[in-house]
């Protein structure tokens, strides 16, 4: 019979397997990744990431970090220390589009696919703290129109998401065009600084 320490080694090595297939495995496709492929890629049965993880969130939960919240969370950081407002509007709305267009994962928190997760909402409360941070300088110092809301900004990340998911994927160039276009569009007259 094994030793429980050998038992408690072969646990931990388990889960580290599962924890990599799932990194691998979301950053690659997004969150809804089936856990049968995610259990496969790890080598163990889908029981067994059930009996480490509990489940889909507890997985998504043990690798949010790895996934998504560090890279989100340093765009949201960074944003706050641009001071020229209409350079952190560009910086921040370019770098949201870019992380939905480079990491599915990122489309599946802002769709708030999986709500039971705690630590996926406090993700999106961050973000949307962040666009209502953006809008207000945004109106205060006349970068953006005055009609364009927290509310609208929101929309346009959300059908973002949905058109990445569900849809096909666009061109690169071409993606990058239309956040020119985007940005072109909510931007209001230029600001003292020179900043639009």
């Amino acid at each position: 019979m094994p030793t429980e320490p050998r038992l408690r080694a072969d646990a931990r090595r388990n889960s580290e397997q599962i924890r990599a297939a799932a990194i691998g495995a979301f950053q690659g496709r997004g969150l809804t990744v089936p856990l049968e492929e995610v259990a496969k890629a790890a080598g163990v049965s889908k029981a067994t990431v059930f009996n480490r993880f509990g489940g889909r969130i507890g997985l998504i939960e043990a690798v949010i970090e790895e996934v998504v919240a560090r890279e989100l969370l340093a765009v949201i950081d960074h944003t706050r220390t641009i001071e020229d407002v209409g350079e952190r509007t560009a910086y921040y709305l370019t770098a949201i589009r870019d992380l939905q267009y480079r990491q599915p994962a990122v489309n599946d928190v802002l769709l708030q696919t999986y709500p039971n997760s705690r630590q996926l909402m406090e993700i999106c409360r961050a973000g949307s703290e962040a666009n209502d941070e953006l809008i207000a300088a945004g109106h205060a110092s006349d970068v953006l129109r005055p009609e364009f809301t927290a509310g609208d900004l929101q929309a346009l990340v959300v059908d973002n998401a949905l058109a990445l998911k569900h849809g096909e994927r666009p061109p690169r160039d071409d993606y990058d065009r239309r956040t020119t276009y985007l940005l072109d569009g909510i931007r209001g007259r230029p600001s003292a600084s020179g900043g639009r």
